[in-house]
């Protein structure tokens, strides 16, 4: 018996070390943090600020020399910085957890037209990969799904919470696409030529897509039978509720993009990668289109593109009037998207301000996937989503977060990861 019992409680312990942190609890009492530097994450900067919150908003942003009593909790942040909750937009965090293990991939659905399906209710909220953003600073992110030509629909999350319900701060926002390219290249692996060509096929796969859409419009204004749960799922897209992000690259095919999606009724589009936006600025302009960016650690697609053309191309869109945010999509992009603040610094050190650069993934992305009404900057009314830095907070050298809350909700900032930093820290120092 004794037996049975050591055994039990040492399988509890390992799955207490092991196990996701867990989500902090409501929040209960005030907070008044002050003396730090405010980014307030739409280009404002308040010196020697004070932030104080109160069952999960934001009560009062202003200068810490004014005379108002301070409520409940007070930090003494001086010396310090403080900033929205970071935003990964199109991220696959929670769909995969470990790449090599089939089981765990979630992030595609079998077929080709999948505009119902939901990627939100495969999230798993207790990945340890989506515990290792918040260090940094990535609270919220919009979790995307991969594959097809329609892929699904995306929802907005904040990163700690108990399941999918919980997580969720936006439901199905937005459905995705993904556009054709104009460009083939050959199957070097069965010996054919590599190198790009135009496809003669582009004008069948649009008009697929083309048709696709049309049958959806005419099966939405009849009477809907046989029902056809695909065709219902894309009514908010035909009624502007729904945003479509349309994953595209190529002048030709954003414009293709842009102009046939509107010849359809369907007007709320974002762009996602986006490679060649910059010259056909003014259609994106015109038609209030925004552009997702993609992680600027990258070569340049073509051997024509300048070679820090994926460091400048933040600040020429919005030296051109383009809203831009900033996307995960890539090589280990789960694991990557920690790294968000710091891509956004990479665009800062090639052209963008500081305050515009740290828009792209606050303010900006909170506007693109809809959800700036309430989080997204340091706003009286909006969510108590924020963090504390040791220094500036798109810099790795500095980005040393010491608190962190989430709807106002004090939460974690151990993860798997921390826990081995000490764990091997504390055996150096020993010696």
């Amino acid at each position: 018996m004794k037996k049975i019992i050591y055994s039990l409680l040492f399988f509890y312990l390992i799955g207490n070390i092991n196990a996701q942190q867990t989500p902090a609890n409501k929040q209960t009492t005030p907070f008044s943090i002050e003396g730090a530097t405010a980014h307030l994450g739409n280009g404002t900067v308040i010196e020697n600020s004070l932030i104080m919150f109160n069952e999960g908003k934001i009560t009062f942003v202003g200068s810490a020399m004014m005379k108002i009593a301070r409520q409940g909790t007070i930090i003494n942040a001086k010396g310090k910085h403080i900033y929205p909750g970071f935003i990964a937009a199109n991220a696959t965090l929670g769909l995969v957890e470990i790449d090599a293990v089939k089981a765990s991939d979630d992030q595609r659905e079998i077929g080709i037209m999948n505009p119902h399906i939901r990627s939100l209710i495969a999230y798993n909220a207790e990945s340890k990969i989506i515990e290792s953003m918040r260090p940094n600073g990535v609270l919220m992110a919009q979790i995307t799904p991969r594959g097809g030509t329609i892929s699904g629909t995306s929802s907005v999350t904040q990163l700690d919470a108990w399941n999918w319900e919980d997580a969720a701060i936006k439901k199905d926002g937005a459905i995705h696409m993904n556009w054709p390219s104009s460009f083939t290249s050959g199957r070097w692996w069965l010996g054919e030529d590599p190198a790009l060509k135009p496809d003669k096929n582009y004008p069948k796969n649009v008009n697929r897509i083309i048709s696709y859409f049309s049958d959806a419009k005419v099966y939405l204004a009849g009477n809907k039978t046989p029902k056809n749960l695909p065709f219902e799922a894309t009514k908010e897209l035909f009624d502007g509720n729904q945003k479509l992000f349309i994953h595209v690259s190529g002048e030709k095919e954003i414009t293709d993009a842009i102009t046939e999606m509107k010849k359809l009724g369907i007007n709320n589009l974002v762009i996602v990668h986006g490679v060649g936006a910059e010259n056909i600025s003014e259609l994106l302009v015109s038609n209030n289109v925004p552009v997702i960016l993609d992680r600027p650690h990258r070569n340049p697609n073509s051997e024509d593109d300048a070679y820090d053309y994926t460091y400048t191309i933040a600040k020429t869109l919005t030296d051109k009037g383009i809203l831009v945010g900033l996307g995960m999509e890539g090589q280990m992009e789960r694991m990557n998207s920690r790294n968000l603040p710091f891509y956004a610094g990479t665009f800062a050190a090639h052209g963008l301000s500081k305050e515009d650069a740290l828009k792209l993934i606050t303010h900006n992305n909170a506007k693109i996937l809809g959800i700036l009404d309430f989080t997204g900057t340091l706003e009286v009314g909006k969510d108590a989503t924020l963090f504390i830095s040791e220094g500036d907070a798109l810099d790795m050298r500095t980005n040393i977060i010491t608190k962190a809350f989430i709807q106002g909700r004090d939460i974690s900032l151990e993860t798997h990861q921390t826990t081995l930093w000490k764990r091997y820290a504390n055996k150096y120092k020993a010696k």
